[in-house]
């Protein structure tokens, strides 16, 4: 009875403070169930961890190449996978089955530079595909080398002992 009045009250003329507008959208917000979306990107994200010793185990005892040699290979075949799921269309349906789990590795890189690249190729591969393609991944990248080189002065600075 009370929110009626106060949707009333604002229909009316009447100003809503915050605090009563903070009451009343509370009241309606969906509950977030953040220990499952945890568990679930817990387990998501250690699969795909998995998977890439599989592959990696895989490349070494088939093809017999080197751990170093396979484990990059390993990251270019998760890089394919997840661009090509994105570029098909059902790596956005995954996410929201597989929550965090499936953003947080590299597939959720490749994942930005291609849904950046789909979003702008009708304007041409200078002015689209080029000038916006790190739109997403740009920032992930400038905050990595800016906190890279800030361990490394933090390191440096202590003598190296870290």
């Amino acid at each position: 009875m009370y929110e009626i009045k106060i949707i009333a009250n604002t229909i009316n003329g009447d100003n809503m403070t915050k605090e009563k507008y903070e009451k009343v959208s509370s009241h309606h917000k969906a509950k977030i169930p953040k220990l499952k979306n945890a568990l679930i990107a817990f387990i998501s994200g250690g699969f795909i961890g998995l998977l890439g010793e599989g592959i990696i185990e895989l490349l070494c005892l088939n093809f017999h190449l080197s751990r170093s040699t396979s484990g990059t290979i390993m990251i270019v075949i998760i890089i394919f996978v997840a661009s090509l799921s994105t570029a098909l269309g059902f790596f956005d349906k995954l996410v929201t089955k597989l929550k965090c789990g499936l953003l947080i590795p590299i597939t959720g890189f490749a994942h930005s530079m291609t849904s950046a690249a789909l979003d702008y190729k009708n304007e041409g591969p200078i002015y689209g595909i080029g000038a916006n393609i790190f739109k997403l991944a740009g920032s992930v990248i400038l905050y990595g080398i800016i906190s890279a080189w800030l361990f490394a002065m933090i390191r440096y600075l202590l003598g190296g002992v870290i």
